[in-house]
């Protein structure tokens, strides 16, 4: 066994992504690591929110990479993934996959309001803007137009089912958002989502993404479907279990949580076999595409801010896209998780397909090297070359087509 070449420093002690990346780190020999505080590493698994990028990139003879990208936060916050969306002229398609989506700040903030008709404009030359206004417009003239009326007012920093509001009732809705104190979103509600049957259930779709150092986007080969335990219900907009498919509201909530799917999962090979038999579509046409076109539009217009190719650090980051589908088969951008769980039976090889996609292409070692790593099962790309001084200032560079369960979009 040789002498570990590279070091880490771990600092997220709630990421079960990342604690599992440490142990295949550790596990092929190559790789120390260091306790937390110190800065004489070459890759930093760090918490989200707490990362010293103005300290990386400056020990000398070190390159350093760091498991996020500075400003991601971007797509990852639901209020600035609406402004992202509205004020970018590269995803003026959006209208076609993205629910239409107001910011809405608590009076008590005095935030300024756009006005109903030149809210864009307004939004793009005020740091924070308050679109009340708007959202009343559009949803007078769905009211009035016969259009659906339902809307969902949901937290921009919530997550697990928190600080979500269903209403056919706008004042009922700000009222909400005023009495929170806080920042929100109001979308609007997709009414007819497919249904999963038996059960008439709704469900939205986890894909995971990962990003590395030359902002080559992958695709992870297998998603999730989160699943209610309950039938869908229009006219009950109180009843969570109905309407939310998070795993905490459908197993805190549900009596009949797991009575369709273990733990409410299905996976993407019993659902492309459901989708055959129940609809005769395919989801390689259907669904994929969709996604694909939204995940790389998303990640696209905002690699020119946040690119660390020119940086003296690099940065690489997993992403989780999540969907829903209605019932034309359309794909809807619901959200985007800047730090996301696992399915548990995924974890062995996603977390191997983060090292050879995200570090072992930063972090080769010469092939005389090679006899003590622990060889990856997922790895189908020369593993070891020579080892890496300095790429930052690289010009991008293309990644393979695939790697392992990965494939490059």
């Amino acid at each position: 066994m040789y002498a570990p070449i590279f070091t880490f420093v771990a600092r997220d002690d709630n990421s079960t992504v990342y604690a599992e990346v440490s142990k295949i780190l550790v596990a092929t020999g190559h790789w120390k690591r260091l306790k937390r505080d110190n800065p004489r590493f070459n890759l930093m698994l760090g918490e989200r929110n707490r990362l010293p990028f103005g300290r990386l990139g400056h020990e000398p003879g070190l390159v350093q990479l760091v498991n996020y990208y500075r400003g991601a936060d971007k797509l990852c916050r639901k209020a600035s993934l609406v402004k992202l969306i509205k004020t970018s002229p590269e995803l003026s398609d959006s209208s076609n996959w993205f629910p239409e989506s107001y910011i809405i700040y608590p009076t008590n903030l005095n935030t300024p309001i756009a006005p109903a008709k030149n809210g864009i404009s307004h939004m793009k030359s005020n740091p924070k803007t308050d679109e009340r206004e708007v959202f009343l417009a559009s949803y007078n003239f769905k009211r009035e137009s016969g259009e659906g009326t339902v809307w969902i007012a949901k937290s921009s920093a919530g997550a697990k089912g928190a600080g979500i509001f269903i209403s056919h009732d706008a004042n009922q809705l700000l009222e909400y958002i005023d009495n929170q104190g806080q920042v929100h979103v109001i979308q609007k509600y997709l009414e007819r989502p497919l249904l999963l049957e038996p059960g008439h259930r709704k469900f939205d779709i986890r894909s995971w993404v990962l990003v590395d150092h030359q902002y080559n986007i992958y695709l992870y080969q297998e998603g999730v479907l989160r699943t209610s335990s309950e039938p869908y219900n229009s006219s009950d907009l109180q009843d969570m279990t109905s309407h939310l498919t998070n795993h905490c509201i459908q197993k805190e909530h549900s009596h009949n949580y797991g009575r369709y799917e273990e733990g409410n999962e299905m996976f993407f090979d019993e659902f492309k076999r459901y989708l055959l038999t129940t609809h005769n579509v395919s989801m390689e046409t259907t669904i994929l595409p969709q996604l694909k076109h939204i995940i790389k539009s998303c990640l696209s217009c905002i690699e020119p801010a946040i690119s660390t190719k020119h940086l003296s650090y690099q940065s690489f980051q997993l992403f989780g896209f999540d969907f829903m589908v209605d019932e034309s088969f359309k794909v809807w951008l619901i959200e985007i998780n800047g730090a996301p769980a696992c399915a548990q039976k995924l974890y062995p090889e996603l977390c191997q397909g983060i090292v050879d996609v995200a570090i072992n292409t930063v972090f080769t070692l010469n092939s005389d090297s090679s006899s003590s790593a622990s060889s990856s099962p997922y790895s189908s790309s020369p593993q070891f070359s020579t080892i890496t001084t300095n790429c930052c200032s690289s010009p991008k560079l293309r990644g393979p087509l695939h790697v392992g369960p990965f494939t490059r979009l």
